[in-house]
């Protein structure tokens, strides 16, 4: 069943709160990357421009209590007052009690409070009720427009809509599903999924569920060893998931049964130490030395990848080629990159699953020039592997 979106509520003199995805890196106090904060301006401003008091509620890392004060979202509050210079943005250094409930007695049509870390309480990731009841207070209205949190059924995401008359998604998590979902429901052909990373384990789900969409999958990064190895290749110190081979062996086998090409890498950038300056060389399939470790796929993979993400009319992809932190490990990565560049171009829907691949593609210059990014790493992950979402399921029907 359909869900309430944004546009279908009018939330004139009403107070909304809204659930954001601010958990943005923070290096020496700095903001290295505001690009959640401003995914989810559209949605602000069309509630502050209704004349809705708005309140913000977000999580930031993982603290282990209210003393944590390197997570407090207090640094972006300050950078959303630079993003937003004409609003009338308020912190509040608590996210439920009296210092609220007097932030939003004070509070005029079309401010903005933001609260502070809601996982400052414990109760938050256990989606304790009482607490999710205190969250809700204040608010006639809830707007989650948190992708990147809506796997996980917490009480500032699922919990509150049992405590408000009306509960809907906002721009960002519209734009996040409509796009996930028409890549996996009706992709325009060839499509294309490009899943890499560190583990097999991580992404057997989406495989497993990929398998019935696709035309082509290429497998990449750490997780490509344990499929190799499972094919006979010797692979050294490579990354491995040795409880793994029979799954990654039986996937093989079902990709070829579904007529589904499964590409593995041909050849690779291998080193003697997981390290930026490591000894490297260039191998073929058999080339994998004993005590050396592959970090890199090879150009000759990255070519062979590229002519097929190229070609391609709809591109996922979920996981980076490489260790591309390490400027001598990156080169598959930004190869796969420019690819999806290259087929977004010539007209092709490209989207990049969030998390390493989202970090990737804006490293190598390039987030800008595809389809789309998206925001959360995880909740891409477990929509891809056909998992309902808690923070979408808890919304109200239309």
């Amino acid at each position: 069943m359909a869900k309430l979106i944004l546009d279908n509520l009018s939330v004139s003199g009403k107070k909304v709160l809204v659930r954001v995805d601010f958990n943005v890196p923070i290096n020496d106090g700095v903001i290295s990357d505001d690009s959640r904060i401003t995914a989810a301006l559209p949605t602000i401003e069309k509630l502050v421009n209704d004349k809705a008091i708005v309140m913000l509620t977000s999580h930031l890392g993982r603290p282990k209590s209210k003393n944590d004060t390197q997570f407090s979202l207090k640094i972006v509050a300050d950078h959303l007052k630079t993003l937003l210079p004409s609003k009338n943005v308020t912190f509040v250094d608590d996210c439920i009690g009296k210092k609220v409930d007097d932030a939003v007695s004070a509070a005029k049509e079309g401010d903005i409070i933001l609260l502070e870390n809601v996982r400052f309480y414990p109760e938050e990731t256990k989606n304790d009720e009482a607490f999710a009841k205190a969250l809700a207070k204040n608010a006639d209205v809830f707007v989650n427009d948190a992708f990147g949190s809506s796997h996980r059924a917490h009480a500032s995401v699922a919990g509150v809509t049992a405590f408000v008359d009306q509960s809907a998604s906002g721009y960002l998590l519209q734009k996040e599903i409509k796009f996930l979902q028409e890549a996996v429901d009706t992709p325009k052909r060839p499509f294309v999924a490009i899943l890499g990373g560190a583990k097999v384990s991580d992404k057997i789900g989406v495989i497993e569920n990929l398998l019935n969409k696709v035309d082509t999958i290429i497998i990449g990064g750490g997780m490509a060893y344990t499929f190799l190895k499972s094919q006979g290749i010797e692979i050294g110190k490579s990354l491995l998931e040795a409880d793994k081979m029979d799954l990654a062996a039986t996937l093989i086998e079902k990709a070829k049964a579904k007529g589904v090409n499964l590409m593995l890498p041909k050849d690779f950038i291998i080193a003697d130490d997981f390290s930026a300056d490591a000894n490297t060389k260039e191998v073929d399939l058999e080339g994998i030395l004993p005590g050396w470790e592959a970090l890199d796929i090879g150009p000759k993979s990255a070519a062979q990848f590229s002519k097929v993400i190229e070609e391609a009319k709809t591109v996922l992809w979920n996981g980076p080629m490489g260790v591309f932190e390490f400027e001598a490990f990156a080169k598959g990565t930004n190869a796969v990159a420019k690819a999806l560049v290259n087929a977004t171009e010539k007209g092709a829907i490209t989207i990049i699953g969030g998390g390493d691949s989202a970090s990737a593609i804006q490293k190598a210059g390039y987030k800008d020039q595809v389809s789309h990014v998206s925001t959360g790493g995880g909740a891409s992950l477990e929509f891809l592997e056909g998992k309902g979402l808690p923070g979408v399921e808890a919304l109200s029907d239309q």
